[in-house]
């Protein structure tokens, strides 16, 4: 299944981006996680098809209404091993 990694930068942690993130993606079928890192960006693994990841990209470019998006960054990886759920950390 294909496979990306997004890193968003901007205010994207302490207004629900990573619950916001999670819903996102059940909606859209897609597997993976959402965690906050110490340099206060949010990182985005995510397995689903490649239309779900677009749209999934194109969303965390606006994130939920509290955010304010400044870039995402998108890495594309190979297709592997897929977690079942979206989770959070």
């Amino acid at each position: 299944m294909p496979q990306a990694k997004f890193l968003v930068s901007g205010r994207v942690q302490g207004v629900w981006f990573r619950e916001s993130t999670r819903r996102e993606a059940a909606n859209l079928g897609i597997s993976g996680y959402a965690r906050n890192l110490p340099d206060g960006t949010v990182e985005v693994f995510a397995c689903g098809s490649a239309e779900a990841l677009d749209e999934l990209a194109g969303w965390l470019a606006q994130g939920p209404p509290m955010a304010s998006v400044d870039a995402v960054q998108r890495q594309d990886n190979a297709p592997g091993d897929c977690p079942d759920a979206f989770f959070t950390s």
